[in-house]
């Protein structure tokens, strides 16, 4: 394997917690490429079916890990998903689960047009820290670290505590 002159990292959290947003200001501020799942599965057609309860295309996982292992395997790349567990292991040297207060996630999804058991499952999830324990079970527990995302003031602090891991591992690694 080639060895990586910047970091991979994976943000990852139910719907809703602001992954999108630090990840994208995250690319800019770091250099880093941002890769946002969904977007990259909608661009490349990389779904298997569609999902009429949830109302929305289910991803074809072995695709999208056919389609980014060479990129991630260069490494300096944000990944910004849902789920966590569909990627291999290898592929990260951090991962940050964001979280977020219930009520306040249940208002963001509603204003996403989430309704019924969409809503409701999304809001448990948080409430049962599922992605965070997939997090735990699929990487090293010295890599899954949480991070609260309730307001803009956790988010740059989230920012500021990434830039400068990221800095770090590139002095540690280069």
């Amino acid at each position: 394997m080639k060895t990586k002159k910047q970091p991979n990292v994976l943000l990852t959290g139910t719907p809703g917690v602001g992954k999108t947003t630090l990840g994208k200001e995250l690319a800019q501020r770091t250099g880093l490429t941002y890769v946002n799942i969904g977007d990259l599965a909608q661009e490349g057609q990389l779904f298997d079916g569609y999902d009429d309860e949830y109302q929305c295309p289910i991803l074809d996982e072995d695709r999208v890990v056919d389609e980014l292992d060479e990129k991630m395997s260069d490494g300096g790349v944000i990944v910004d998903y849902h789920g966590c567990d569909l990627f291999p292991e290898r592929w990260f040297d951090i991962v940050f689960v964001l979280r977020t207060d219930n009520t306040q996630l249940y208002t963001r999804l509603e204003a996403r047009g989430y309704t019924g058991k969409k809503l409701q499952d999304n809001v448990q999830c948080e409430i049962f820290q599922t992605i965070y324990e997939e997090a735990m079970e699929a990487y090293s527990k010295e890599i899954v670290h949480q991070l609260p995302s309730n307001t803009p003031e956790d988010m740059e602090h989230n920012l500021e505590q990434i830039v400068h891991w990221t800095e770090q591992w590139m002095k540690d690694h280069n």
